[in-house]
């Protein structure tokens, strides 16, 4: 049997798993800094901090940035470095993200209003057998 395949596909497989695990924080619990020193440096820089929380040897922080824009953001716990941010869409909306807020308000076209008595034309019945 030939087991040089298999020694390769096992080597590649802990090699790549390694490198999927990274992005964690390996910072000794010995350096870390309070959280309070992340929140007070966070709002010197102007966000609104909500939670500060560890997840993954990171410090992970929920709030808004100076931006206004709600975000998560994952910080080292030693150094305060910036390893990941991502912003929060506060809105519902999933089908379209670039809306024109203007149009939210305005008022309602022809096509967008239902008749009085409910009766909507043009929609498919359906039928079960």
């Amino acid at each position: 049997m030939n087991i040089k395949p298999i020694v390769i596909s096992l080597s590649l497989l802990l090699v790549s798993g390694a490198a999927l695990a990274d992005d964690d924080c390996d910072d000794p619990v010995a350096q870390w800094q309070p959280r309070e020193n992340l929140r007070k440096q966070l709002e010197a820089e102007g966000w609104t901090v909500f939670r500060i929380k560890v997840d993954d040897g990171c410090y992970e922080v929920k709030g808004r940035d100076p931006d206004g824009y709600r975000v998560e953001a994952e910080y080292s716990p030693a150094t305060f470095e910036l390893m990941e941010i991502e912003r929060v869409d506060d809105d519902d909306d999933d089908d379209d993200k670039h809306h024109d807020k203007s149009k939210r308000y305005s008022e309602p076209t022809n096509e967008d209003r239902v008749p009085r008595k409910g009766i909507v034309k043009g929609r498919p019945s359906v039928t079960v057998e």
